[in-house]
């Protein structure tokens, strides 16, 4: 079983057009081999996201995006994490490498590569949606 952790940068892109992070977020839900981690705090981050106003100029976006967080809320493992990290010069960054180390994820998607410019932290590898898919995909 892999488990996963998908920055929302990559639920974001998965929503707006069918390329890696849309290939990567669909097959988590037709691989029952594949556990998506969440904590509460990145749930509330991909709620608060997914409801900018901004993204409403892509038709469809907002269905879109309840469906997929009430499919997140069902299937995702909720892990609470006991450590505050300070390794992402973005802090809001740091709440998905603090769940990665409680949830021992094998992998944390992003596409933010600005801010995670590191390959690994403890045992996830930090990897974009293009590398996840060709590479990493069971």
């Amino acid at each position: 079983m892999q488990r996963i952790i998908i920055d929302t940068n990559v639920l974001v892109s998965a929503l707006i057009q069918k390329s890696y992070p849309y290939f990567v977020v669909s097959d988590i839900f037709l691989d029952r081999n594949i556990e998506w981690c969440i904590s509460d705090e990145v749930l509330k981050e991909y709620h608060n996201v997914l409801k900018r106003d901004k993204f409403s100029k892509y038709p469809g976006f907002t269905a879109r995006a309840e469906s997929i967080l009430a499919s997140i809320e069902e299937i995702a493992t909720l892990f609470t994490p006991k450590i505050r990290l300070t390794i992402i010069n973005d802090p809001n960054d740091n709440r998905f490498i603090e769940l990665a180390d409680e949830s021992k994820a094998d992998f944390l998607i992003t596409g933010n590569t600005a801010d995670f410019t590191f390959r690994n932290y403890k045992q996830p590898q930090i990897v974009s949606p293009k590398e996840y898919w060709e590479t990493y995909r069971k």
